[in-house]
């Protein structure tokens, strides 16, 4: 007995040490991202003022408002006119510079906060993460409560499959009544939206579907082969992601256009469906091919140490080995990245809601950086700027009634705001080093941005990150 004491002791001590350790991991990293930390919270001097000699690009319609001012109150635009008169206001002057609204990101993964200062420097003010565990709740509670800079945060549940389709990373439903449970306790825990993975029965998607519309909560479905993909044209599912789905569910795999229009017409036919395409995922793919050298690119050096070590190795041997096998596999990459452009190309001129969405945060996609490279796509695809620029702004704003207030200028909307030294309608470019960053009206400068991408470089969080994965494997899987 004296013995069993003593191991259990032990043991004790030993799992309280390590706890010890986690803790102190976690407090350094928190520490090493202080610079997002918000200082003199109560202060509401940091986001009343008046803009004045601002050429504004409202996105309401495809124009330039020339030389207006713009009165920002405790983070909202409060009026857009010629002259505005206010006394006693800080006044901050645009020099003939052009206001966009700030742009969303409707497909990501964050692993750690300097993401969010990489998003910030890129113009990104909102973003969708799509595959939500117990961090994200926290890091939501802490940019809702104004403690952290960060783009204005949502977040779905964990990644919801079918009983047999397995993976650390996914939380497999068992049966209807699991469905519907699980659905309500993300909506009691704060998730914001429900999201469908691969696996999914017919009898589980309606559960979900019937559970989500009763709970009010908005589904984002990566399509599931179980069904079929028209079944994913429901009010309740607001984004079907992944343009290569297209090609891989209802085109069977083949670059087929005549199929393709029959794909056109389903999205024409359901104006509450918009899709979220990740072009650069299939880019990234080609770049993995063509590129030995990718993974220690300046770009990829700032992603999250463990998504490179663990999610960048595995897709480059992945491809690598496949290349090794069956050289025509970067043609056929090159070529079905191609296709994609086509599929965009057509969709936009039904007008379909296509909204822009990278993945970024797994494989080599970049935070922030991927968002332009994603937009000159839809360029290529040959949307004008004002639709490329609709896709990250006011596109996105419409997929979700909780997204509203952003993607526009335009009063009452949030004072999510890049200020560009030229007129993106002309070059779509000038998004991508934005003057100033508006993010509910504070103003992050020029040198403030590119300190955030200099702190993410080469990040020593390994150890953190795994933490915080571990977490979710222990406690939510």
């Amino acid at each position: 007995m004296k013995i069993l004491k003593r191991i259990l002791k032990f043991i004790a001590a030993f799992l309280g040490l390590l706890l010890l350790f986690a803790l102190i991991i976690l407090w350094i990293d928190a520490s090493n991202t202080s610079y997002l930390k918000i200082k003199n919270t109560k202060n509401a001097e940091h986001n009343n003022y008046l803009i004045i000699n601002a050429n504004v690009i409202p996105m309401t319609q495809d124009t330039v408002l020339v030389d207006k001012m713009v009165h920002i109150e405790n983070g909202i635009i409060k009026n857009i006119a010629d002259t505005i008169n206010i006394k006693d206001i800080r006044i901050f002057d645009a020099e003939n510079k052009y206001l966009t609204p700030g742009l969303i990101d409707m497909h990501v993964h964050v692993w750690d906060k300097y993401e969010l200062g990489l998003y910030l420097s890129s113009g990104v003010t909102g973003v969708r993460n799509l595959w939500g565990i117990p961090m994200h709740l926290r890091l939501k509670k802490q940019i809702n409560n104004e403690e952290i800079l960060s783009p204005v945060f949502f977040t779905t549940s964990p990644k919801l499959t079918g009983a047999a389709y397995f993976g650390d990373d996914n939380i497999q439903v068992t049966s209807v009544k699991d469905a519907k449970e699980k659905i309500i306790s993300y909506k009691e825990r704060g998730f914001d939206f429900i999201k469908t993975y691969y696996g999914m029965t017919q009898d589980l998607f309606d559960a979900i579907i019937e559970q989500s519309r009763i709970s009010d909560m908005d589904i984002i479905a990566h399509p599931t082969p179980k069904v079929a993909y028209n079944y994913h044209f429901n009010p309740q599912i607001k984004t079907i992601e992944h343009a290569e789905d297209i090609v891989q569910q209802p085109l069977n795999y083949k670059l087929d256009s005549i199929k393709l229009k029959e794909v056109i017409e389903m999205y024409t036919a359901s104006p509450d469906t918009s899709l979220s395409p990740t072009l650069i995922v299939y880019h990234n793919i080609y770049k993995m091919l063509t590129d030995d050298n990718i993974l220690e690119s300046d770009l990829v050096k700032m992603m999250n140490p463990l998504i490179k070590m663990v999610d960048g190795n595995a897709q480059f041997e992945r491809w690598s080995s496949t290349k090794a096998r069956d050289s025509s596999i970067v043609s056929l990459i090159k070529n079905q990245h191609e296709f994609h452009l086509k599929i965009i190309q057509k969709l936009n001129k039904r007008g379909v809601n296509i909204v822009c969405s990278t993945d970024a945060g797994i494989g080599i996609t970049v935070p922030g950086k991927s968002i332009h490279q994603e937009l000159a796509f839809y360029k290529e695809a040959g949307l004008s700027n004002y639709e490329v620029l609709k896709t990250a702004t006011v596109n996105a704003s419409k997929a979700h009634k909780i997204m509203n207030n952003m993607g526009t200028i335009e009063v009452n909307k949030l004072a999510n705001l890049l200020l560009l030294d030229s007129n993106p309608l002309i070059d779509i470019s000038a998004l991508q080093k934005p003057a100033i960053v508006f993010i509910k009206g504070r103003k992050l400068n020029r040198n403030t941005l590119d300190n955030f991408e200099k702190k993410s470089i080469d990040r020593k969080n390994l150890i953190a990150s795994g933490l915080r994965y571990s977490e979710y494997l222990l406690f939510e899987k």
